[in-house]
């Protein structure tokens, strides 16, 4: 059992999610409603959002996904230690490669269909997740906070972080710019990988 987001770095407020993370030994199709159920007695259960599995399946997840997910979360109980060894090199570079292309498929289908400021604070904070790769992938240390983070990107990665910093905190969107540069971004992320 453990704690992922912004109450695992100590940033969490009052509107924040409630990211935990539970794997049983085994998961039925009985466990989720049981869980469910005792979910819904809790006082912020709207704010509750939650990662549940079995050992197995998580064992043999896409090594990809399970970078950020070993990494952003703390364990309360447990330890996730037996994912380490699938989160060789391949699994970062197709971390950040998987998700450049997600980014760069919603930030076209964003600019020309939805035209929508909600999904591009979306795609900012996917992109945050990908600067945390990247950086392990050049440095092998995973920072935590995009505030610590950003003291050690380059010029175009920090552009990134800072402005998901300021959406997240509220900020203002500029969608022309803001799509643009995480388009242009995103693209060279693709290309370099």
């Amino acid at each position: 059992m453990g704690l992922q987001r912004s109450y695992n770095r100590g940033e969490a407020t009052e509107t924040s999610d409630i990211d935990t993370v539970v794997i049983l030994n085994e998961l039925s199709a009985h466990d989720i409603i049981l869980y469910n159920n005792m979910l819904d007695t809790l006082e912020k259960r709207e704010f509750v959002c939650r990662f549940l599995s079995g050992k197995n399946e998580l064992i043999n997840w896409e090594p990809s996904d399970l970078f950020q997910f070993y990494h952003d979360t703390n364990p309360i109980k447990g330890s996730l230690d037996e994912l380490l060894p699938l989160l060789d090199s391949t699994a970062v570079s197709r971390a950040i490669k998987i998700g450049a292309c997600n980014i760069y498929h919603g930030c076209v289908h964003n600019m020309l269909y939805e035209k929508n400021e909600k999904i591009l604070r979306g795609l900012y904070k996917s992109a945050s997740f990908i600067l945390q790769a990247i950086y392990f992938k050049q440095a092998g240390k995973y920072i935590k906070t995009q505030k610590e983070l950003s003291k050690y990107l380059c010029a175009d990665d920090r552009y990134i972080s800072d402005t998901f910093s300021s959406l997240k905190n509220g900020g203002a969107v500029a969608f022309d710019e803001m799509s643009e540069r995480l388009f242009t971004w995103s693209k060279k992320q693709i290309e370099n990988i």
